[in-house]
């Protein structure tokens, strides 16, 4: 794994100068909101989303500087989200990636005034940046994406679901489908946007692209439901239990954790599954594999 380690880390360092870029434009850089905008985004976190689109893109020739606007914008969306699932209303979350979260750094106003804008930077640059050898057809679709996985059909929708299960019974079914849109529809996008970025020469894999990431989704969020049962809060950066005390159901708790392992190591599966037909083709997805293992066995 170290050398998927080494990639994930300059994919990371490639993604955050990226966002400096574009932080840095901004006219009211020295502002609070802006302060706080730049604190959510580069605190740090794994860069998984930047990561699968630097490697689906990769996976067509891409160079790394075709696709920093993309992975730019789907961060951006993912630190809004995070700011905001934190906030009191939400999860009330006090700690993120071991480091107050924004609204207990810079008030709870502010916090959701600079998820608002990171919001909306996301499809600033997407709209405008560079983006080499696509047409505007084609940034339209990546803007289109985008915006459909992060709203009320994709993760604003899961996260809805998901506020409405708290203290309830729920399903797994019912748990898969908050997942698969909570957590899933963000993961799916980045493949997408990767492959997006390629223009023309995506489109016969991109079937099997997404059938990878829709496995992989479910499974991030079931080794996250994982962790938050067992998982070490200094490791991890949350308090350990956060989701049982906010009445949430997980997969260990839902299924026991024994089982909750065997669906993250089925859902591997289904993912190399995937991969396979992809590679037959003539495609090296060597980086998504390991990815994938990386989300089963990860501890933070």
């Amino acid at each position: 794994m170290v050398e998927f380690i080494h990639e994930l880390q300059k994919s990371s360092r490639c993604v955050d100068a990226a966002l400096e870029r574009y932080l840095y434009a901004l006219s009211s850089q020295k502002t609070k909101l802006v302060q706080a905008m730049h604190y959510s985004t580069l605190l740090g976190g794994k860069r998984l989303r930047p990561f699968l689109v630097y490697q689906t893109g990769q996976l067509f020739g891409l160079k790394q500087e075709s696709l920093d606007a993309p992975a730019a914008a789907i961060e951006c969306i993912h630190a809004y989200s995070l700011i905001h699932d934190d906030l009191p209303a939400m999860d009330n979350n006090t700690l993120r990636r071991g480091e107050p979260t924004c609204h207990v750094q810079f008030g709870e106003t502010t916090a959701i005034l600079a998820g608002d804008a990171l919001h909306t930077l996301a499809f600033t640059i997407l709209t405008h940046a560079p983006i080499s050898a696509i047409t505007t057809e084609e940034r339209l679709k990546m803007i289109a994406v985008l915006a459909e996985a992060s709203g009320a059909e994709g993760m604003c929708f899961g996260q809805a679901l998901d506020l409405e299960s708290e203290g309830k019974h729920v399903s797994a079914e019912v748990l898969e489908t908050i997942h698969r849109y909570k957590t899933g529809a963000l993961i799916r996008a980045a493949v997408h946007m990767g492959a997006l970025a390629a223009g023309k020469k995506s489109r016969k894999i991109l079937n099997y692209l997404d059938s990878y990431a829709v496995a992989i989704g479910l499974a991030f969020q079931v080794q996250d439901d994982i962790l938050d049962m067992i998982g070490d809060s200094q490791s991890t950066g949350k308090q350990r239990g956060a989701d049982k005390l906010l009445g949430k159901k997980t997969y260990p708790l839902l299924l026991g954790l024994d089982m909750a392992r065997a669906k993250a190591k089925n859902l591997y599966k289904e993912s190399l599954a995937s991969l396979k037909k992809i590679d037959a083709i003539g495609y090296n997805t060597n980086m998504l594999v390991k990815l994938a293992r990386y989300i089963i066995e990860r501890k933070t």
